[in-house]
């Protein structure tokens, strides 16, 4: 898969890019909203591993724009957060999300998360 993940932390930003890296999947990075938007035009990914607390404009509305906009409304978008009590599930849904996670993520089971999540999609 191609995924795109957009995330603020460095260590989890590198540490999904190894992972998924390591599982054969093609990954780029973006530390912000903007960076997002110009790494899909780019190269768009089908799957992109959203952490919903970014600077600026947060996840929810990074995925709000993605969902709202036809070129990019089919990107599957899983939301990450470490704060459910600011980003629960059910707003990372309403926002568009497709699938939501809780960090920590395991690094055991991401690749297989992500296919599993993907293919109950398709």
């Amino acid at each position: 898969m191609k995924i795109l993940v957009v995330e603020d932390h460095p260590t989890q930003q590198k540490l999904a890019h190894i992972v998924l890296s390591e599982a054969g999947d093609t990954v780029s990075a973006a530390n912000a909203a903007d960076q997002a938007f110009a790494s899909i035009a780019e190269g768009r990914p089908q799957v992109i591993l959203l952490d919903l607390s970014l600077p600026g404009t947060d996840g929810l509305i990074l995925a709000q724009k993605l969902k709202s906009d036809p070129a990019t409304r089919d990107i599957f978008i899983v939301a990450v957060t470490s704060y459910p009590e600011k980003y629960p599930k059910a707003a990372a849904l309403a926002a568009g999300c497709d699938a939501y996670l809780l960090k920590p993520l395991s690094t055991r089971e991401l690749p297989s998360q992500l296919a599993a999540l993907v293919q109950k999609q398709e």
